[in-house]
């Protein structure tokens, strides 16, 4: 069993005394069914899953009378239950099959018979219409892949490791060297294999790469198939922006031009199927900013942009094709610092952190600016040895000094203040948003 954090969002609703609903969405396959299920078998007597894409027929249980006795009694002639009042948890997973039911959240919660949570992928809630969204009645939980804190987890790490690792961040101090070169090891792996739950399973269970890129090509397989089935008429569309991400992040400078893809392709063209991907949640926008000033939606120039794909371990699995084992072991540099800022870039992401990257006429690049408090933190990835060569960060230094809080490099190197230049390994990445730390 894997342990996850969306737990703990979960047992904090429970103890709360589980009013609302959660709502668990996220990308496909990044674990919130199993979720759900692990936390129902810790809290119910009986645990009812009502799977909208695995028995379609449950819809029906929805036409009509969107009140507990009827939904209910419409389930158990399908086959669905028991129901017992005050001991059951009804899941309703991949709701955005099924509008009504996520209309009916409202009524069931209100009744207050049994317990409920629904699930959903991102791309269906986000185009699907709702008659009726249960606005206050409902909780939404945004679910990732793995982090690398939860990959530790499922290696073994125990939290005290962990707990090092934190206590060195705050206090700018380096982690005791064994104990750093341990995590930059894990954190190779975690290149490599992602944070796919199915994934993290096979690579923790067996051992076996074989096995880990066979579940990774499923999983791409899995998205390139639902956006055939939802993207419609774009469908076409953003294939191409999805299979261009994995070449678009290898260049340089990573920036998405869609030339690349079609000759002559515009924006116009383009910019409804990759926002399809953004919608989805298997991609994350990063635009350009030329101004160090908040907010950067105010100066954000959205023709200029990067993507970057949901997951490091699939976008290793496609850009890196059976190159795998050097990447873990460090044999190689090709096509490194796309993962790496891939990593950093899902890292601050699943933390709810608008991604920007500066980009002033070519001459001074960095890879992402962030708010911090009421300035900015300058956020360098290097994947390499020169982890001190970084023009454009000491011009931006001298530059804006006034605006920035911190400027940090992330790379493969212990923690050290050198200059007013906080450089911090690479696993440290969660730890620069947030007061948890």
């Amino acid at each position: 069993m894997l342990k996850r954090k969306i737990q703990n969002k979960l047992e904090s609703w429970y103890e709360s005394g589980h009013y609302k609903a959660p709502l668990l969405y996220g990308a496909r396959q990044v674990g919130k069914t199993t979720a759900v299920r692990e936390f129902a078998t810790r809290h119910y007597k009986y645990f009812v899953e009502v799977n909208f894409v695995k028995r379609p027929i449950a819809m029906q249980a929805f036409d009509g009378d969107l009140t507990t006795k009827n939904i209910v009694t419409n389930l158990s002639a399908m086959g669905f239950g028991p129901f017992v009042e005050g001991e059951t948890l009804l899941f309703l997973d991949e709701i955005q099959e099924c509008p009504n039911a996520r209309t009916a959240i409202k009524f069931l919660v209100e009744e207050n018979v049994y317990d409920y949570i629904a699930s959903g992928s991102l791309l269906g809630i986000n185009y699907k219409p709702v008659p009726s969204y249960p606005v206050g009645f409902e909780e939404k939980y945004d679910v990732y892949p793995m982090d690398f804190e939860e990959f530790l987890w499922a290696k073994g790490i125990t939290s005290d490791v962990y707990d090092i690792v934190k206590r060195s961040y705050r206090e700018l101090k380096p982690v005791p060297d064994f104990i750093h070169q341990q995590l930059i090891r894990y954190y190779r792996e975690y290149l490599v294999v992602g944070g796919m739950p199915e994934v993290v399973s096979k690579f923790v269970e067996k051992n076996d790469f074989r096995e880990v890129i066979k579940a990774q090509k499923s999983i791409i397989s899995t998205y390139r198939a639902d956006i055939t089935n939802y993207a419609g008429k774009q469908a076409s569309l953003v294939k191409r922006v999805f299979d261009a991400i994995p070449s678009e992040l290898g260049k340089q400078d990573k920036r998405f031009v869609l030339a690349n893809i079609e000759k002559g392709a515009s924006l116009r063209k383009y910019e409804d199927p990759t926002q399809w991907l953004i919608d989805s949640g298997v991609a994350y926008y990063s635009f350009n900013t030329n101004s160090f000033e908040l907010p950067f939606e105010a100066t954000e120039n959205r023709r200029l942009y990067k993507l970057y794909m949901v997951d490091t371990g699939l976008l290793c699995s496609q850009l890196l094709r059976n190159m795998q084992f050097q990447v873990m072991n460090g044999d190689i540099a090709v096509n490194e610092g796309a993962l790496t800022e891939n990593f950093v870039a899902c890292t601050l992401a699943s933390q709810d952190v608008s991604l920007h990257y500066y980009d002033k006429k070519s001459k001074l690049e960095l890879d992402f600016i962030i708010a911090d408090g009421d300035g900015i933190s300058i956020i360098e990835v290097k994947s390499g040895e020169d982890h001190k060569k970084h023009a454009s960060l000491n011009n931006a230094i001298t530059n804006n000094a006034m605006h920035i809080n911190r400027s940090i490099v992330l790379s493969k190197f212990n923690v050290e203040v050198d200059n007013g230049i906080i450089y911090l390994p690479l696993y440290m990445a969660s730890m620069l948003v947030g007061t948890d730390y």
